[in-house]
């Protein structure tokens, strides 16, 4: 059952007051999930320890059945509280702090998968979000980091993604692009999207992959582009051919198409 706080200086909410500071939450190993969806979300991927609830009577309401089955305390505050606490415009009367997980061994993460989404330069935590969202549903199992992208962690990429970040694995590897080259010691074909002329269009590529062939499909940075590293650590560099007179795709959208000519339901 919610407990009902109407206090803003209650000890129980003190950390509340920090959901908008990324620097302290990740200095104390914490995320913030926001949003009803999201968070129902957070509490049936049951891969996160959950610190507590912060729900308004509306939404405690509405996520009655989940939130009779987490562990943790839920705290019950009116919408105005909330928005005092946080000092951000709320979204769907709904926020819960999470530990953030230990780092995971990229190589038992590529063990348990078929075809992996790697990130290179993505800062922009709508992208982050969206390209967790369109590997999510094309049954991609898993998503690699270079060092340079942005948190999937922070809460703009969380609700962007709705809440595909806490469904679907993620590790960061701290070598790059050398990283990539143990990904194909345990049998992955590494594909690198770009627009470049000389790369393979997508559908000649799809037509060449041999059945359960194992893949990891390299995006970069809208702009830069994937660096020259990272091409050539490809085994092939593939285009999605585009209309005369247009350059590029946005990250999101052109992951989205790659992934979903790739995707082999089963």
């Amino acid at each position: 059952m919610a407990q009902p706080i109407e206090e803003p200086g209650d000890p129980r909410l003190s950390d509340y007051r920090r959901t908008g500071d990324p620097t302290w939450l990740r200095s104390r190993g914490l995320f913030v999930a926001e949003g009803r969806l999201v968070v129902e979300r957070l509490i049936e991927a049951r891969r996160f320890t959950i610190c507590s609830i912060l729900v308004t009577p509306a939404a405690s309401a509405a996520l009655a059945r989940p939130l009779s089955s987490v562990p943790c305390p839920v705290y019950e505050v009116s919408r105005e509280l909330i928005e005092t606490l946080t000092g951000f415009d709320f979204h769907r009367g709904c926020l819960a702090l999470a530990e953030r997980p230990p780092a995971a061994d990229p190589a038992d993460v590529l063990e348990r998968s078929r075809h992996v989404l790697a990130m290179e330069g993505i800062g922009n935590p709508d992208n982050i979000g969206g390209l967790f969202r369109v590997a999510e549903a094309f049954g991609t199992d898993a998503v690699l980091l270079d060092p340079t992208s942005g948190d999937p962690l922070y809460r703009k990429a969380i609700r962007t993604s709705m809440g595909a970040v806490l469904r679907v694995p993620a590790v960061r590897l701290t070598s790059w692009p050398e990283g990539l080259d143990a990904s194909r010691r345990q049998g992955f074909k590494i594909l690198a999207l770009t627009p470049r002329a000389s790369a393979v269009p997508l559908a000649e590529c799809v037509r060449s992959l041999g059945a359960g062939e194992r893949l990891i499909t390299v995006v970069g940075g809208e702009g830069s582009g994937l660096s020259e590293a990272a091409l050539a650590m490809a085994d092939v560099r593939v285009r999605i051919p585009l209309a005369v007179g247009v350059d590029s795709l946005n990250v999101v959208v052109a992951a989205g198409i790659a992934l979903a000519a790739l995707h082999r339901p089963g």
